[in-house]
Parts: C-alpha cells; sequence; structure tokens
C-alpha cells in the first residue's frame, strides 16, 4: 500500500473515530467552562499552533484571497456548528448529539448542486440515503416523544442540532468549491485561519454573555482543562485538518460520510465513560443508518472499480 493510500486511510481514521470522540470530551470540559468560552480557547490555541507550524513550512499564511475565504469557512463551518453543538448538550446527552449530527452527510448530498447528476444516478446511493434520513427521524421521534411526557424542554437541542447540520453541510461544500488550485496546497493554513475566525466570534459571544466575568478559571476542575488539551491537539489540529485535507482529494459527499460513523464512537464513549443512558431506538436508528452507509459505500467500491 502506498504512502497516499496510507495518508487517505490515517485522515479517515481521524474524522471517523478521533473526531467521533470529541462528543464525550466536549461534555466533560463543558462541566467547567461554558460553551463560548470553551469554544474560544480550543479554537484560538489550535489555530496560533497550526499556523505557527504552517509558516515555518513556507506557506504563506499572510495570503490575502486565503484569510477572505477562510473567514467565511471558519464562522459557517467552524463557529456555528461548534457553537451549536456545545449549546444542545445543555438538553441532551453527547450520545445523541452526535446521532442526529448523523444527518450532516444527506444535507451535503442535497445541496452539492454540481454533484446531483452522480450522487443521484445509483438506486442503491438514494436508498442508503433514504435510510439513514429514517434512522434519524426514528431519533427524533422519540426525543419529541419524551418531551411531551416529561414537561422538559430537550427540542431545543434538537432544533439547534437541525440548523447545525445545514449550516456544516454549506461550509463543507463552500470549501470544497470556493477554494483555487494555488489555495487547495494550503489547506493547512486554511484551517489555522478558519480557527482564528471562530475563536474570533467565540470570544465576542464569550463577552457578551458575561462568561469571562462569570467564570472563576481557578474553580474548572482538572479533567475540563485535560478534555480542552485533547481537543485543541486532537480534534482541533489534527481530525479537522484531516477533514479539510480530504474535502480536497475526495468527494465532499464521501468525506461526509464521517457523520455516520461518529455516533457509534460518540455513544460507546458515552455509555462506557459517561454512563448515559442509550435506548433501544437510539440503538435501532444507530443500526439503519449502518445499513444505509453499507448501500452507499458499496456502490461508491462499484463506481471506483470501473472507473480503473
Amino acid at each position: 500500500m502506498g504512502r497516499w493510500k496510507l495518508n487517505i486511510l490515517f485522515a479517515y481514521f481521524l474524522i471517523y473515530v478521533v473526531w467521533g470522540s470529541t462528543y464525550y470530551f466536549i461534555s466533560v470540559a463543558l462541566r467547567g467552562l461554558p460553551p463560548f468560552l470553551l469554544g474560544a480557547f480550543r479554537f484560538t490555541a489550535a489555530g496560533l499552533i497550526l499556523l505557527i507550524w504552517c509558516y515555518f513550512r513556507g506557506e504563506p499564511v499572510f495570503k490575502k484571497s486565503l484569510i477572505k475565504k477562510s473567514a467565511v469557512s471558519g464562522i459557517v463551518l467552524l463557529f456555528i456548528d461548534m457553537a451549536v453543538i456545545m449549546l444542545a448538550q445543555r438538553y441532551v446527552s453527547s450520545s445523541l448529539v452526535a446521532i442526529i449530527a448523523s444527518s450532516t452527510a444527506i444535507w451535503i448530498m442535497a445541496f452539492d448542486i454540481p454533484m446531483w447528476k452522480r450522487n443521484f444516478r445509483s438506486v442503491s446511493v438514494i436508498a442508503g440515503l433514504v435510510m439513514g434520513f429514517l434512522g434519524v427521524m426514528m431519533l427524533y421521534a422519540e426525543q419529541f416523544r419524551i418531551d411531551s411526557l416529561t414537561g422538559e424542554h430537550r427540542e431545543y437541542g434538537v432544533l439547534l442540532l437541525f440548523f447545525g447540520c445545514i449550516s456544516w453541510a454549506l461550509g463543507t461544500l463552500y470549501t470544497k468549491y470556493r477554494s483555487s488550485g494555488e489555495e487547495e496546497v494550503n489547506a493547512f493554513a486554511g484551517s489555522a485561519w478558519q480557527m482564528f475566525f471562530a475563536s474570533a466570534m467565540f470570544w465576542i459571544c464569550a463577552f457578551f454573555n458575561g462568561d469571562m466575568v462569570n467564570t472563576d478559571l481557578q474553580a474548572v476542575p482538572v479533567v475540563s482543562w485535560l478534555s480542552l488539551a485533547y481537543l485543541i491537539v486532537f480534534g482541533s489540529i489534527m481530525a479537522y485538518s484531516a477533514y479539510i485535507w480530504l474535502l480536497k482529494v475526495r468527494p465532499a459527499t464521501e468525506v461526509g460520510t464521517h457523520a455516520y460513523v461518529n455516533p457509534f464512537v460518540a455513544v460507546f464513549l458515552g455509555m462506557t465513560l459517561g454512563k448515559e443512558e442509550v435506548t433501544w431506538i437510539q440503538i435501532m436508528g444507530l443500526i439503519v443508518i449502518l445499513l444505509s452507509v453499507m448501500l452507499i459505500s458499496r456502490e461508491k467500491n462499484s463506481d471506483e472499480l470501473v472507473s480503473k
């Protein structure tokens, strides 16, 4: 197996497994840090480290066109989605957040207009998407049923996540199609600037929300700081950079399938480490989503064999 294929496999491992684990570590970090302040710390540190690394690699990190396009991607792709995920975890568990996020791949395919002809030419792909959507709908229906019985407002978390999935899909497609050939080479520098612009938005929200004044940093538990460090190094610097790079070398719809795998990692960690309750309907929803991924993957593998 060549080095190129190994790089792709490692990148997929990062966005499938490592990224899936971040849902749990976000919930742990939120035990001591408010959402906006957590995002500010995370993306400021990750963006600075990655930008310094890119600078010493000789990348043109201060190119105006790169910074301009990264500003849009950073706000739409990173800030909105991550803010939504962290705010939603005030209402629902990290496992359910990850499961609902699995609908992202459906939205990417729905909005990827240039690829409609290719994406919707296969009955297997269409069937897989429909199955995945039905699996997510099972989870939505269960959440609303629980809310009607308990009188809680977990539907707010579901609605926030729904908005976040659409925002992430649009940001993903913008990143893929609005980058020039020269900027594709500077994918890591672009990731660093995206994190900087996202962190700026988080700092603004943290200031106006009073997070900076109302948070006693000395009282934040050690486990929250350790989770923040994990999110910076593995979730942002490594996994997010891998995601941006994969968008340049693989189809956006294929890269978006990470949203199908992440829930399994998140649910496993939520159940084992977080002691979260996972219902049988959530398990069934995950099974349906897994079957849909198998249908889509089988068709894509067939396309690759034909093209070869």
